[in-house]
């Protein structure tokens, strides 16, 4: 990666011509792949269908089963499984980040075998990672990636179908949780509606994303969340997930994804930490704040990233030392917004 700045595309139309210019399109995301950055690429391929370029739909991994009403597997080829070679190719468009680790092993075939390789996101740019590359586009004021994506296909005039509706009101639907967080916009709201004129059954799609338990998950869920630690005055959880704890009630890792979700319902809780263990000593990071909290700063120590207030990061070592240094940096930034607090509440890291 070049030391020196790269710029980025404040106009997505910047970004529709190129793809008008590009005869062969490789879309992708970040690997464990979710609803956002899924439905994103999904939607864009499915309008680009209506074009005469040659169009590919390639993941890091394996599409959790919880989107098989997308019907990807027919679209999607799998790198880390069977797939035709990755050949000389125009452009290549990343969405839902604008972190090349997150695309490894994939990334550096996609930089050898493509004139072009641009990141779409919304979320910040890393303060202490890699940049973008030059011409990406980072618009952090969409609440989805799947926003962009719509913006983009209108930019180019392409027709939506309802497959591509689908595919982009499951991203929408999914980043914002139900419209729970759309940054204080009606971005999200207005193209939702556009897209409902094609989806007729918007409720499928809610349920399949936020409703589809089995008796396995909530033995899980029933299991997990009685382990939950909470320290300053309980405004601070903390959850482990063991390795190999999902896999005892026949789970993948994307059933671990809503825990965090559910700790920050808890009414006292500002700030959250779940550190699920994929291996001995190998722990995926997730973090969450009501807004008291900034997450970020605290991902990229670890050398993750994400949003203000959502933000997340791969790490390795001792359970206990990762655990009371992230707990340490969620107190600071509690006590940043409430300094009288922090004069009486009890601190207690284990």
């Amino acid at each position: 990666m070049s030391n020196t700045a790269p710029t980025f595309q404040q106009d997505v139309s910047s970004i529709a011509r190129k793809l008008e210019r590009a005869n062969s399109i490789i879309l992708t995301t970040h690997k464990q792949c979710d609803g956002d950055g899924l439905g994103a690429i999904l939607g864009l391929y499915h309008a680009l269908k209506h074009t005469d370029k040659t169009v590919r739909v390639l993941l890091v991994d394996e599409i959790p089963a919880k989107y098989s009403f997308l019907d990807g597997e027919e679209y999607a080829e799998i790198f880390e499984g069977p797939h035709e070679p990755v050949k000389s190719t125009d452009m290549c468009l990343i969405f839902d980040t604008n972190d090349f680790r997150l695309v490894e092993p994939l990334w550096e075939t996609l930089v050898k075998n493509c004139d072009e390789v641009l990141f779409v996101d919304h979320h910040p740019i890393l303060s202490q990672g890699p940049l973008p590359t030059e011409g990406s586009y980072i618009n952090t004021n969409a609440a989805s990636t799947g926003e962009v994506a719509y913006y983009i296909i209108q930019e180019m005039g392409l027709p939506l179908d309802e497959a591509s509706a689908r595919a982009l009101y499951t991203s929408i639907a999914f980043d914002t949780q139900l419209f729970r967080y759309v940054k204080s916009r009606p971005n999200s709201h207005l193209v939702a509606a556009e897209l409902l004129k094609l989806e007729k059954n918007p409720e499928i799609i809610h349920k399949e994303i936020f409703s589809t338990y089995t008796v396995g998950k909530m033995k899980f869920l029933s299991e997990a969340l009685g382990d939950i630690e909470y320290h300053f005055n309980e405004k601070v959880a903390v959850l482990h997930i063991r390795d190999g704890q999902l896999k005892n009630y026949s789970l993948d890792i994307d059933d671990s994804r809503d825990v965090i979700d559910m700790i920050m319902n808890i009414t006292s809780v500002e700030a959250a930490a779940l550190f699920r263990e994929d291996a001995p000593g190998e722990f995926k990071m997730s973090l969450r704040s009501k807004g008291k909290a900034e997450v970020i700063s605290i991902a990229e120590e670890f050398g993750g990233g994400g949003h203000r207030f959502a933000a997340g990061a791969p790490t390795r070592g001792n359970y206990q030392e990762i655990k009371n240094r992230v707990v340490e940096l969620l107190i600071g930034q509690l006590k940043k917004t409430s300094p009288s607090e922090s004069k009486d509440s009890h601190t207690s890291i284990n």
